[in-house]
């Protein structure tokens, strides 16, 4: 027999573990992240020779962190994201070398329910969405023709720089995404330039996405003038396309669109898109991705081809881009799979590229 206080002591532990079980089971937060390392032999056109790799995120970027939620009752929810890249063949933070802060993939707050969704902090941009949705590859930085024409800029001989400004991601942003109406959903995206003096400084735009079926569609307008990788205060804030091209000048605001479709026919699943950006100088690129995925045994076949044509008095001559990527993603479980894709790679008056990526990549 225990004494009169320890059982008081027992009682009130009871109580307070009965009131506290049910708040506990209305909240959740998960530790959740993927890892995607290859092996390859890498060459991008303009690059000056091949490379041997061992590179993270050949697929998907690589990542980790912490989402939850909580059940407000009524229908309403609570919901916060962490989430920061990384790159698993080194270890270091971020997606590259540079001023990308430590959850540069997500950093936000927010509600759900009835009226639908909405988030404040660092989230998603309206391009990112229908691009990696409506393209075999994802968002595969390293793999995909259409993410590689769009996303990346580009640090050899080359000189090319990514079609779309503004990040795939965006901060200091509110996003407020509408109910699911019969299939179709819409996010609408703005970014505070958060500048003294300088309040038409900011990033705007809004995507769509329908899917009923084997049919999904879907479209972006954007108008970005901060750049978001680079980091921003006060006294900092970058301008949308940062690197000047042959002729010297740079772009400041850039205006780009987009439209997609995939229809699945079970043998298989077909992409197409089409994308168009235009800046404050005489720049324009137009990109048209085509791709297909086929499903095989536990996998898939993926194949897609983006051609990019960039004109203006900016470049001087017009250029052309053309990619293309075939690969197999077998999946060894729900949460691991493994790949092999070969790209091929060309630009305007520079060397031809191949490569070749053998890789795995596992969800948690």
């Amino acid at each position: 027999m225990y004494p009169i206080k320890y059982k008081k002591i027992y009682l009130a532990v009871a109580i307070a573990s009965a009131f506290a079980a049910p708040a506990m089971a209305q909240s959740s937060v998960q530790v959740t992240g993927l890892v995607d390392n290859y092996v390859g032999s890498m060459k991008y056109s303009g690059d000056n020779g091949r490379s041997s790799v061992v590179n993270s995120g050949g697929m998907t970027t690589s990542w980790f962190g912490f989402k939850g939620t909580e059940d407000l009752g009524g229908g309403l929810k609570a919901k916060f994201n962490l989430t920061s890249f990384f790159r698993a063949d080194t270890g270091a933070s971020g997606r590259f070398n540079g001023n990308e802060t430590f959850f540069s993939r997500d950093a936000n707050v927010g509600l759900v329910g009835s009226f639908g969704a909405i988030s404040l902090g660092r989230d998603l941009a309206p391009n990112f969405l229908p691009s990696i949705l409506f393209n075999p590859y994802g968002d595969s930085f390293q793999l995909s023709p259409l993410i590689l024409h769009m996303d990346v800029p580009w640090f050899n001989a080359s000189g090319w720089t990514n079609s779309v400004a503004g990040d795939t991601g965006w901060s200091n942003e509110i996003i407020y995404t509408t109910p699911d109406i019969g299939g179709l959903k819409a996010n609408f995206h703005y970014q505070f330039g958060e500048v003294a003096g300088k309040t038409g400084k900011n990033n705007a735009g809004a995507n769509l996405l329908y899917f009923n079926g084997p049919l999904a569609l879907t479209a972006y307008y954007q108008k970005v003038q901060v750049n978001n990788p680079l980091e921003q205060s006060q006294n900092n804030v970058q301008p949308a396309t940062n690197i000047p091209f042959a002729s010297g000048m740079k772009a400041a605001r850039q205006t780009s669109w987009f439209v997609g479709g995939s229809y699945d026919f079970t043998v298989a699943k077909l992409f197409a898109t089409y994308n168009q950006s235009s800046h404050d100088i005489d720049l324009k690129d137009r990109t048209v991705q085509l791709g297909t995925s086929i499903p095989l045994g536990q996998g898939s076949i993926l194949a897609s081809w983006a051609n990019t044509k960039r004109d203006g008095t900016v470049v001087g001559m017009d250029l052309k881009r053309n990619t293309a990527s075939f690969g197999y993603d077998y999946n060894l479980s729900k949460r691991t799979d493994v790949y092999a894709v070969y790209m091929y790679d060309k630009i305007t008056q520079q060397t031809t590229g191949n490569s070749v990526a053998l890789g795995i990549r596992h969800r948690f």
